[in-house]
C-alpha cells in the first residue's frame, strides 16, 4: 500500500504543534486532521509538558481498522531528551512502565528484539537484546551475528549493528555501530569481536563486565553466523582478569554476577586458541569502545532495524505480514522524534506489514526510522499531567505487559 493512500504527510507535525482539536486525557475523538480526506484519523491528542505530545489515531486498512499511539519529542525544547530505558544488568528483563518510572521517564516505548527462547537444550535464554546498546554515554553491549538476531528479516544492506540514537549535540539519528577493541598482553594482541552479547561470530572473542549480569554466558557461544539455531560449540575458553590481572582459565563459559573490578574473555574456536595462550599471573590490558559511523558520538543508542531512510522506504521490506508493530523515527534535522506503538488487542489491532510501517512512519514527518521488536512486545508507557506513575495504554497483545530487553524514555528536565 503506498504512502499516498495509507497516511498523509506531515500529521504527526499537526500533533506537536497542537494543531488538532486538544482531547481531555482518554477522551478519544472521532476529528480527522483538517483540510485532509486520508484514512488517518486522530482520535486525540495532550501535551504531557513542553516539548512532548502524545496521541492516539486509527487507520482504516484492508484487514481491518488499527489503533495507533503516537510519542513526539521536540529535542531542542524545555530540557526534553531521550535514553535508553533498561534493567539493572543487559542479561536481564523488565516491563516498559516499571522502567519508565524508575529512571524518571515522561514517557516511552519498547525497544529492540532480544533473546526470548532458545533451541539449544540446556541453554536458557539471556533476556538480553540483539543489537546495541548506549546508556546515558556508557556502552553496554555490542550487536550479535545477523543471523543471530531475532525478529523478522532485515532489508538488505542493513545490520544488527544499526541503531536509533542521540549524538552529543544533542538530535537524533539512525546510525551504525562497529566495536573497536583489544586484550593486550606479553603474549600479543588479540582483537574483541563482542561486547555483553549473547551470541559471538564464529572464532570469536568476547568481553563480558559487570554489566552483563548473571546470566550464563554458554549461550554466546551457541548457534553460527549462518543460523542461530546451529549446535553451542565444543570448542570454547574463557579466562577471567581481575585488576588486570588474569585470575583463572578454564575450558567452558561460566555464570554469575562480575565484579567491578573483574573482566571474563569468551572465546569460540580460533577465539578460544587465541585465549588459552593467556595464563595465570599475566598481566592484561582490555580496552573497548564502540564507534558509531556519523558523527558526533552517540550518547544513547538502541537496537532496530531501519526501515525509513532519506525520506523513503528501505527496498526490500516484507509488504505480506501484518503484525503488531513498534517504531521509532526522527525529522530530517534530527530535532523531532516520533515514537510508535500500534494497538495489542482485538479488534483495534489489524496491525502493519513493515513496508506500511515504513509509509505510515514517513508521514509522520519522519526522514529515518527503525522498526523495534513488536507484538506482545509492543507497549508504549505514559504518565500524564498530575499522575504519579506512568502505565502501559496501547492494551499489549498477551494481555499484560511484556518484560522486554530495554526501551526508549523522553525525559524533561535533569535527570
Amino acid at each position: 500500500m503506498r504512502s499516498s493512500t495509507l497516511v498523509r504527510p506531515g500529521l504527526a507535525l499537526l500533533l506537536a504543534a497542537g494543531l488538532s482539536t486538544l482531547a481531555a486525557p482518554g477522551v478519544a475523538q472521532a476529528d480527522t486532521a483538517p483540510t485532509v480526506d486520508a484514512p488517518v484519523t486522530i482520535t486525540s491528542t495532550e501535551e504531557l509538558a513542553p516539548g512532548v505530545t502524545y496521541g492516539s489515531f486509527q487507520v482504516d486498512t484492508p484487514r481491518g481498522a488499527t489503533v495507533g499511539y503516537l510519542l513526539t519529542a521536540d529535542l531542542q525544547k524545555n530540557k526534553v531528551s531521550l535514553d535508553l530505558l533498561h534493567p539493572g544488568s543487559v542479561a536481564q528483563r523488565q516491563v516498559v512502565s516499571a522502567m519508565t518510572n524508575a529512571q524518571g521517564a515522561i514517557a516511552g516505548v519498547n525497544g529492540d528484539f532480544f533473546n526470548i527462547s532458545e533451541t539449544h537444550a540446556g541453554v536458557a535464554p539471556t533476556g538480553s537484546a540483539s543489537g546495541p546498546e548506549i546508556a546515558d554515554g556508557e556502552d553496554l553491549k555490542f550487536a550479535v551475528p545477523n543471523a543471530q538476531r531475532f525478529g523478522p528479516g532485515l532489508a538488505p544492506g542493513t545490520t544488527t549493528r544499526d541503531v536509533f540514537g542521540v549524538g552529543v549535540n544533542g538530535r537524533a539519528r539512525v546510525d551504525t555501530l562497529s566495536l573497536a577493541g583489544e586484550v593486550r598482553s606479553a603474549r600479543g594482541t588479540i582483537t574483541l569481536d563482542g561486547l555483553n552479547q549473547y551470541a559471538l561470530p564464529v572464532g570469536g572473542v568476547g568481553l563480558f563486565t559487570s554489566a552483563w549480569g548473571t546470566a550464563s554466558r554458554v549461550r554466546s557461544t551457541c548457534g553460527s553466523d549462518t543460523s542461530r539455531n546451529d549446535p553451542c560449540s565444543t570448542h570454547t575458553y574463557e579466562v577471567v582478569v581481575r585488576d588486570g590481572v588474569v585470575a583463572s582459565v578454564g575450558t567452558a563459559p561460566g555464570a554469575g554476577a562480575i565484579p567491578a573490578d573483574t573482566e571474563v574473555l569468551v572465546g569460540r574456536e580460533g577465539g578460544a586458541d587465541e585465549l588459552d595462550d593467556l595464563q595465570v599471573g599475566d598481566r592484561v590490558s582490555v580496552d573497548e569502545k564502540l564507534v558509531s559511523a556519523g558523527e558526533p558520538k552517540l550518547t544513547f543508542a538502541v537496537g532496530g532495524a531501519p526501515i525509513l531512510r532519506d525520506g523513503q522506504p528501505l527496498a526490500g521490506l516484507d509488504t505480506k505480514t501484518a503484525a503488531v508493530r513498534s517504531a521509532a523515527g526522527v525529522s530530517r534535522d534530527g530535532r523531532t522524534v516520533y515514537l510508535v506503538a500500534l494497538a495489542g488487542r482485538a479488534p483495534a489491532s489489524a496491525g502493519f506489514t513493515i513496508a506500511e510501517l515504513a509509509d505510515l512512519m514517513r508521514s509522520f514527518g519522519a526522514d529515518a526510522a527503525v522498526n523495534l521488536d513488536g507484538g506482545g512486545s509492543t507497549t508504549v508507557a505514559v504518565r500524564e499531567p498530575g499522575q504519579v506513575a506512568a502505565t502501559a495504554r496501547n492494551n499489549p497483545s498477551d494481555g499484560t505487559e511484556r518484560a522486554v530487553a530495554n526501551g526508549i524514555g523522553i525525559f524533561v528536565g535533569h535527570r
